[in-house]
């Protein structure tokens, strides 16, 4: 599946949605995570109400199934969701990337707590087929 994070640094989740000019996108799985590409978003995205500003983000978002950001507006989250996609709000700015990839490889490999399993339903991913592949 793949997840996306918001970000200024490529490093930390420290970019709000609407504002963040770069979204870097990873595959990840029970077996780890592989870097998939930065999407790159240019023009005024700090103007407040310029509901254009988000369209990009959610198509560009379409295959993702988690979005990593520091904030996020309302109604973004609620097109975001519309999408079957699930925002979450990091900890703090100084949160890392490869941190919460890390978590995310052990929690699959393990049984994933209730918003996780939604997430991937979303999505349409059979978690009983992941939960075959884990215990393989």
């Amino acid at each position: 599946m793949k997840i996306a994070f918001t970000t200024s640094d490529q490093i930390h989740i420290n970019a709000h949605f609407g504002w963040a000019k770069m979204i870097d996108v990873y595959e990840i799985s029970s077996e780890g995570y592989q870097f998939v590409e930065t999407l790159n978003f240019d023009g005024d995205l700090k103007q407040d109400g310029n509901e254009d500003k988000v369209a990009p983000k959610l198509d560009a978002l379409n295959d993702c199934t988690i979005v990593y950001v520091s904030a996020i507006g309302g109604t973004a989250a609620a097109k975001l969701i519309k999408k079957g996609v699930t925002p979450v709000k990091a900890r703090s700015d100084q949160e890392e990337i490869t941190d919460v990839l890390n978590k995310l490889v052990q929690t699959l490999k393990g049984s994933p707590p209730p918003w996780l399993r939604k997430a991937l339903q979303q999505k349409n991913l059979n978690f009983d087929e992941l939960e075959e592949e884990t215990t393989v």
